[in-house]
């Protein structure tokens, strides 16, 4: 008799009414922001991981099985993912795709970064908590046109998001309140925080561009070492995803020495010192502001 009771039940609320909706990510960052809002209705997998580079990313048939099975795909866009529509014609991807960097007010890169990797449009835009309300609603809305029976919960978790994001712009804007205007100049290894500069009057040094699938000329390293000395720059970091080595070159020719990590373009494992947005955002924060006092 239990084992009928069990058919029927199974007859009545199909498999699927029981799966959580499968949503695919481009990287770990937007991963995060997307199990946030989304909770325990989608289950989420980044194509790429933690302290991974989206930059070099060379997608590999199981990514174009899980793109394909998926019910959304979440990207960041702004040409941050230069193959992602070759992966979704491989995948023949009939579900939902976010860009959940649309409509936000995105920078330009200077002339001499387009071709090396984004174009004239500058990605990074995940480093500015404003523009990240963007990204909420985005997901938000994508998550609710694939599975509109979840568009309360959905909502809900949102804005509980929304706000905390509203609350970490806040702190931040308060710990560079006690930074002199003139002594917030920061040295890191790619042009990935120009938005966090933006937001926070913070002037971003790199020798490389956009993407750090360019390499720095020894022009160009040559003119930050000058810069580096002549502005008694302190503020030096290298990145979780990207090559010390050329930090550590410039740390030997301006004599200054590189000060920690900071995390652009991909979370830390868990349980390490960014494993969320939200931390990731922390960690950059109390680094820069500890770094320039």
């Amino acid at each position: 008799m239990k084992k009928v009771a069990m058919l029927l039940l199974m007859a009545a609320f199909p498999l699927s009414a029981w799966a959580k909706m499968p949503v695919v990510t481009s990287f770990s960052i937007i991963a995060d922001m997307t199990r946030e809002i989304g909770g325990d209705r989608i289950e989420v997998v980044s194509l790429v991981g933690p302290d991974q580079d989206a930059h070099v990313f060379q997608p590999k048939p199981a990514d174009v099985k899980r793109v394909g099975e998926a019910k959304v795909f979440v990207v960041n866009g702004l040409g941050y993912e230069g193959w992602m529509g070759r992966l979704t014609r491989a995948a023949n991807f009939k579900g939902v795709v976010v860009s959940a960097a649309s409509g936000v007010s995105a920078l330009k890169v200077a002339s001499d970064d387009h071709d090396h990797g984004h174009g004239a449009i500058d990605p990074h835009a995940w480093h500015d908590p404003v523009r990240v309300q963007n990204y909420i609603h985005n997901i938000e809305a994508g998550l609710t046109k694939a599975d509109p029976a979840g568009r309360d919960i959905y909502r809900q978790r949102a804005a509980a998001y929304s706000a905390k994001v509203k609350a970490m712009d806040a702190w931040a804007v308060q710990q560079f309140s006690t930074i002199p205007l003139a002594q917030r100049k920061v040295l890191s290894s790619h042009n990935a925080f120009a938005y966090l500069g933006a937001r926070y009057q913070i002037s971003f040094l790199a020798p490389q561009g956009v993407s750090t699938d360019a390499e720095a000329s020894a022009k160009s390293v040559a003119r930050l070492v000058r810069q580096v000395r002549q502005d008694k720059i302190r503020a030096v970091f290298a990145e979780n995803m990207a090559s010390q080595r050329l930090m550590d070159q410039l740390s030997r020719e301006a004599g200054v020495k590189v000060g920690g990590k900071l995390y652009s373009d991909a979370l830390s494992p868990s349980g390490g010192p960014a494993d969320s947005y939200l931390a990731l955002f922390r960690h950059n924060v109390s680094a820069i502001v500890s770094a320039l006092k």
